[in-house]
């Protein structure tokens, strides 16, 4: 390579190859260098796992911690972190970002403790950012209503979210049920982790990329060609700091764009818009492009129904139909 411009020769890298060299095939260094190993569930195949060198641990920790800076966080926080903690990066991730940047951190274990406690907890210790899926908030906001807790009352101000997409009307649904300003932080376990990127708090228009430790670029799903600036397809991740499993051109099959207009924040790192699909789940109907996302957008506009829905795909005398089966409020 001569510069940046060559880096659409190389070729990409995916998921199944991953798969392929499971579990330790593609780790570059030697396994005595290694000191952390996540992985994905694997519930669409096998786990792709990832590991960590003591020097790739810190750098996950500086940028997770810049990411709830960007959110809003300051030394005197107090975070409740409700993802998962073990082979999942979630947990580990949001507490690694919370002790670099000196707050504290409340783990709270995936699995063992029923949503009404961690409202609890959110109370009796105080905790004024919460990290966990977007959806987990509103599960935990009807829990604590459940025992008499609201969290719209407690000092609770922030909340860092990720792990799963989620719509511009899932946020303001969430900031108008918990009284919090929600912020949309992204990664994956193969890049990194939760913190390759995060929306600032001040605009709140796209999460910045930190572009010291990850060089975007947007490509075309159907024919892997590299487009334009500004344009929507699949975003492609190269790693420029890893040393456990570096990855050349990673096809995360995420459907963005790239916004490289100035924030008002003040960061300069490029910022990736709102995830609105995948490049692999997209469903064809009758000739249309849809993503499920699309179709979350208009749910959340129907008064009295939750974001919890099923999408039945058939087909009945060579044409389409999708059954939309959605769960109510309260139900």
């Amino acid at each position: 390579m001569q510069s940046l411009d060559d880096l659409k020769f190389l070729p990409f890298t995916l998921k199944q190859d991953m798969r392929n060299n499971y579990p330790y095939g593609l780790f570059a260094v030697p396994m005595e260098m290694i000191q952390r190993i996540h992985a994905s569930s694997g519930t669409t195949g096998k786990a792709t796992v990832v590991g960590y060198t003591k020097r790739d641990i810190e750098m996950w920790a500086e940028c997770a911690a810049r990411s709830l800076a960007a959110a809003g966080a300051t030394a005197n926080d107090i975070v409740q972190v409700s993802y998962g903690y073990g082979l999942f990066t979630g947990g580990l991730g949001a507490h690694y970002g919370a002790e670099r940047s000196r707050d504290r951190p409340i783990p709270c274990l995936s699995g063992r403790l029923r949503p009404s406690v961690r409202s609890s907890l959110m109370r009796d210790f105080g905790a004024t950012v919460l990290c966990c899926t977007p959806s987990y908030a509103l599960h935990l906001h009807d829990a604590g209503l459940e025992i008499g807790i609201n969290i719209k009352d407690l000092p609770l101000r922030l909340g860092v979210f990720g792990a799963e997409p989620w719509t511009e009307e899932m946020r303001r649904e969430i900031e108008d049920k918990l009284g919090i300003t929600a912020t949309n932080i992204y990664g994956l376990s193969e890049i990194m982790g939760p913190g390759v990127s995060q929306s600032c708090a001040k605009e709140q228009h796209g999460m910045h990329i930190w572009e010291d430790h990850f060089l975007p670029e947007i490509i075309d799903p159907a024919t892997g060609e590299v487009l334009p600036e500004g344009s929507t397809g699949e975003l492609v991740i190269t790693t420029l700091t890893k040393q456990g499993i570096p990855l050349v051109r990673y096809r995360t099959r995420d459907i963005t764009s790239l916004n490289y207009t100035p924030c008002s924040c003040g960061r300069t790192h490029v910022r990736m818009n709102r995830i609105t699909g995948r490049s692999d789940d997209m469903l064809i109907i009758r000739g249309v492009n849809v993503f499920p996302s699309q179709i979350e957008s208009l749910l959340l506009e129907v008064q009295g129904v939750s974001p919890h829905y099923q999408l039945i795909l058939t087909r009945e005398n060579n044409l389409d139909y999708v059954e939309v089966q959605v769960e109510l409020d309260g139900a």
